[in-house]
């Protein structure tokens, strides 16, 4: 993407990596960027003020980090790529290339004004924590669970499960494996002030940030469950509204992702409400109040923690190579109670998931994986990811995938 559009706006919780990553592409082209942050008071007032002044004294390339602060800059930033464009066209030929890097942690906020002040313009990067690919430095694809592409897929190192629930506990933020010493309740209550203190004191009351932090939790507990906000709004003592607009802010800050139901004509007695997955597991567990990973792994809520580290990595393997997850994944429950964890859609076909904590499901975890013909679309097979340690055939077209195949 980088040099295809004159600007790109990578966006992303706080902490997930979002400068590191300019810095790298602007390391691999041996190529100098200005670096600016709105964090920094001076700054911010000097492009409020005077944007114009703002721009021409940093030059391009340039990183504005945390633009959200000085929205106004996008019309300049737009006239200064319309003068760019028409140089290279009618001037010294001079090519355009990317001029601005925008990146923010609550882009809600001026998402709207992106695509309509920037429109053709801008290339857009969702950034999330860390895979475990990324941390153990193998090479990452888009999880497609297509049983021919995954037999030729490098695996992730083994791990017996206490090691798994370590890094499960760990979560995936990079400052964790950048500085391994640091204390992940020192990290994660820095991580929330921050987050409540820049990214939600504008959209909500100081007097709710107790009931926020208190909703949080809530919804922590009910990763990997259907979200539901009328039980939530009971047990944290809001509306439903309320609970709406907050899940909204979360979803919006890359906090947590929105599984939805997927149906089509054939099927009309579906569940339609989302799935909530929380995106890094460390941040679930300290919310969730857990103190170890192995009084995490031995607790009633590590099955739903399982689950969520592996939606999560699966749904960073979409957003790392700009696809959008929407798209292609989803999860199924009828008012039968029968459910299939995960849906994968990839081009014509559909491919049915489960999700088992065990080493050996066995056949009864495929019982529902019928229910995919009636999607009217070709399913060349099913897995059920679990702590198995080799692949090995459940049935003539559904399999046992060892979580390493991620």
């Amino acid at each position: 993407m980088d040099g295809n559009f004159p600007s790109i706006l990578v966006t992303g919780s706080r902490q997930s990596g979002k400068s590191t990553v300019l810095q790298y592409l602007a390391t691999k082209k041996k190529q100098v960027l200005h670096e600016v942050s709105l964090d920094d008071l001076t700054e911010r007032t000097h492009a409020l003020e005077d944007p114009e002044s703002f721009l021409r004294t940093h030059g391009v390339p340039l990183i504005i980090d945390e633009f959200q602060y000085a929205p106004n800059l996008l019309s300049y930033i737009k006239i200064a790529i319309d003068e760019a464009r028409k140089n290279e066209m009618f001037g010294d030929g001079t090519k355009v290339g990317t001029l601005y890097y925008l990146t923010g942690s609550q882009v809600f906020e001026t998402m709207e004004n992106i695509t309509e002040s920037l429109a053709g313009r801008v290339g857009i990067i969702d950034l999330y924590p860390l895979t475990t690919r990324e941390i153990q430095q193998k090479k990452e694809d888009i999880f497609i669970p297509d049983i021919e592409i995954l037999k030729q897929k490098e695996p992730l190192k083994y791990e017996y499960l206490d090691k798994v629930f370590d890094r499960i506990f760990r979560g995936s933020y990079p400052e964790l494996y950048k500085n391994t010493n640091v204390s992940l309740e020192a990290f994660f209550s820095s991580y929330l002030r921050t987050y409540v203190e820049r990214d939600l004191r504008k959209i909500i009351a100081i007097q709710d940030e107790p009931r926020f932090m208190k909703f949080i939790s809530s919804l922590a507990a009910r990763t990997g469950q259907e979200f539901n906000a009328s039980d939530i709004a009971k047990d944290v003592g809001i509306d439903s509204e309320t609970v709406l607009k907050w899940t909204g802010i979360l979803s919006n800050t890359y906090l947590i992702f929105l599984l939805q139901p997927h149906s089509n004509n054939n099927i009309n007695r579906i569940i339609k409400r989302p799935k909530i997955y929380f995106m890094d597991t460390g941040l679930a567990c300290y919310l969730t109040g857990y103190v170890s990973s192995q009084t995490l792994e031995k607790s009633a809520y590590s099955g739903q923690i399982f689950e969520t580290y592996l939606i999560s990595e699966i749904v960073k393997s979409y957003t790392n190579h700009q696809r959008d997850p929407r798209k292609h994944l989803y999860y199924y429950r009828d008012n039968n109670g029968r459910e299939i964890d995960l849906l994968v859609l990839h081009e014509d076909s559909i491919y049915p998931v489960e999700i088992k904590k065990g080493a050996n499901p066995g056949k009864d975890a495929i019982k529902n994986f019928s229910v995919v013909s009636k999607f009217e679309m070709k399913s060349p097979n099913g897995i059920v990811l679990c702590l198995c340690k080799d692949i090995h055939a459940l049935s003539d077209k559904d399999y046992m995938i060892p979580i390493e195949y991620i």
